[in-house]
């Protein structure tokens, strides 16, 4: 079915598989009751939380287990995701299930260490579907990968919020069915729609326009479900009210695949538009740069390995530019961009983490209202489908039309992130409402802008190997952040702060977390800086290609 409309339909199918997916966005949902029903403490089920993060970023395997089923060498009846979506259904179904058996006391209480095991085989599924579904969906749209990479990566973000819909809608008070139902559900939809997510390349020359209306689509659900969590979050809405809102959040849904029908018809009826070499036809009104931007690629990984491996490994770069071989992990880590990148992601996604998990201790230190801390954290998924969604959008426009390198846009969030965290370290009324916002659409724009710079730099063939091994930094940051530097600071500043006695506790929190937040604001600022002077340099070697083979002499 290669170069037909077939993409279109694998793409749909993707897309539902993120929207139910992303499980583990949904922890607080059942988090108190696995904690009274197995009775542990708040460190042990910080623990269990860890795995949690641990398997929904360290998807090195999942990685590894996509690139040797789409190889070459594999069986053709496997070279398609739909084993690596197998693979994310059986650790899902298990994860979940065994926690639901826990609870439900259908075997013996087990140990702290095999929770956090279901916890993290749980999680870890998480990141077989989106390798299966962001990878593939490059594979079949390589001259847009930014905005497909945020289309995928925005519904794998809206899912914890749809899923807290299903919970508020089906099952509000009986959080352990709520498991039993995460061991099923997702895993049902995922192996009926596996077989349709294949890689499909091929190019029509409205592509860009169905890529947009599936952006429309996900902006129609992020803006109902942001007007469904305010309502729910002021008003008590009656059961029939739930269940209509609900109804209406699943035809939201299926809007994909109207947009796919349409662009597979098109093919259809107008072959002559369509061509399945992967590359597009004639388009004088947005031309595409792809070998300017293989050029940049090759450049950077050349100037980068120069500087990792030293002069004695030219010869061996310049052999594996020029024959357009991708990087595999082992190639990839020889860079100073995979540092450059793993460092990014361990203070960016560190910080922007660290800050959802102690928003709603700000906001009670600061004097926000239950209610209002609540609907912090419930707009916490929207803000992060924004920036998921709009870097990957917006690094298209400006990579396609201006020629803007998508690093320089990273550059630009880092900065904003910076203006968030100061923001929510001022104090001043109002500041969690602005403050959030902009660190969570930093925080989610890192989602699309990183994998798809990744397989830029590194290629498409071992992209979801590399960037899950970048994504361990994620936790790791987190926990860095959140244990290490924010708890400390907040915990060393209360004790000296509780002793001055004629500041109020209101004033007292927001100078413990300003000074918090402050610190980790230089952070972000220091990583803007970096990547500035990274992108000079690139720059300097794709203007002057003489340079590129000038330098590694000198190194």
């Amino acid at each position: 079915m290669t170069g037909t409309g077939g993409r279109w339909i694998a793409t749909t199918a993707s897309i539902w598989i993120q929207c139910f997916t992303g499980a583990s966005y949904a922890f607080g949902i059942y988090s108190s009751v696995l904690k009274s029903s197995q009775g542990y403490n708040q460190a042990t089920l910080d623990t269990v939380s860890v795995f949690k993060d641990i398997g929904a970023n360290a998807g090195t395997i999942a990685g590894l287990t996509y690139s040797a089923v789409v190889s070459k060498g594999s069986q053709r009846w496997i070279r398609q995701p739909w084993v690596v979506h197998l693979m994310g259904a059986i650790q899902f179904f298990l994860g979940y299930f065994l926690m639901w058996v826990s609870i439900t006391g259908i075997i013996d209480r087990p140990h702290a260490g095999f929770m956090c095991l279901f916890m993290f085989l749980a999680a870890h599924a998480q990141t077989f579907f989106n390798t299966a579904n962001v990878v593939t969906s490059v594979h079949n749209f390589p001259d847009y990968s930014g905005t497909i990479v945020g289309i995928m990566k925005g519904f794998l973000g809206l899912s914890g919020a749809i899923l807290v819909q299903l919970y508020d809608t089906l099952f509000e008070g009986s959080p352990a069915t709520f498991l039993l139902m995460l061991a099923v559900l997702p895993n049902l939809i995922s192996i009926l729609l596996m077989w349709l997510v294949r890689i499909d390349p091929g190019y029509i020359k409205d592509e860009k326009t169905y890529l947009n209306g599936f952006s429309i689509g996900a902006l129609i659900v992020a803006v109902y479900l942001m007007i469904l969590i305010i309502l729910e979050n002021s008003f008590a809405l009656p059961f029939w009210l739930r269940i209509l809102t609900f109804v209406i959040l699943l035809v939201l849904l299926s809007s994909p695949l109207g947009v796919a029908s349409k662009a597979q018809s098109d093919s259809l009826l107008n072959p002559e538009n369509m061509s399945s070499t992967g590359m597009p036809l004639i388009d004088e009104s947005e031309p595409i740069m792809q070998e300017t931007l293989s050029s940049e690629a090759a450049n950077s990984v050349n100037f980068h390995q120069c500087w990792s491996n030293g002069a004695e490994n030219k010869d061996n770069t310049e052999d594996l530019l020029k024959s357009g071989e991708e990087s595999d992990l082992f190639q990839a880590m020889c860079t100073v961009n995979f540092w450059l990148l793993f460092v990014v992601m361990l203070c960016v996604l560190g910080s922007g983490m660290a800050t959802i998990n102690n928003i709603s201790q700000i906001g009670q230190s600061l004097g926000y209202t239950a209610v209002e801390r609540r609907s912090l954290v419930s707009l916490w998924s929207i803000w992060n489908f924004l920036g998921r969604f709009g870097a990957g959008y917006v690094s298209d426009i400006f990579l396609h039309r201006r020629g803007v390198p998508r690093p320089l846009l990273m550059a630009v969030t880092l900065a904003a992130l910076t203006v968030g965290h100061v923001i929510i370290a001022s104090g001043f009324p109002g500041n969690l409402y602005i403050g959030s916002v902009i660190v969570g659409v930093c925080y989610g724009s890192q989602w699309s802008l990183m994998p798809t710079i990744t397989s830029e730099i590194f290629g498409v063939r071992h992209m979801g190997t590399i960037f899950y091994t970048i994504g361990v930094a994620s936790p790791i940051g987190s926990y860095i952040l959140s244990v290490r530097v924010i708890a400390y600071i907040y915990d060393k500043n209360a004790t000296a702060q509780q002793s001055n006695l004629p500041e109020t506790p209101k004033e007292i929190g927001a100078e413990i977390s300003g000074r918090t937040m402050l610190e980790v604001s230089k952070l972000s600022e220091v990583l803007r800086k970096e990547l500035e002077i990274e992108q000079m340099l690139v720059m300097v070697v794709n203007v002057m290609p003489g340079v590129g083979l000038v330098l590694p002499e000198e190194c």
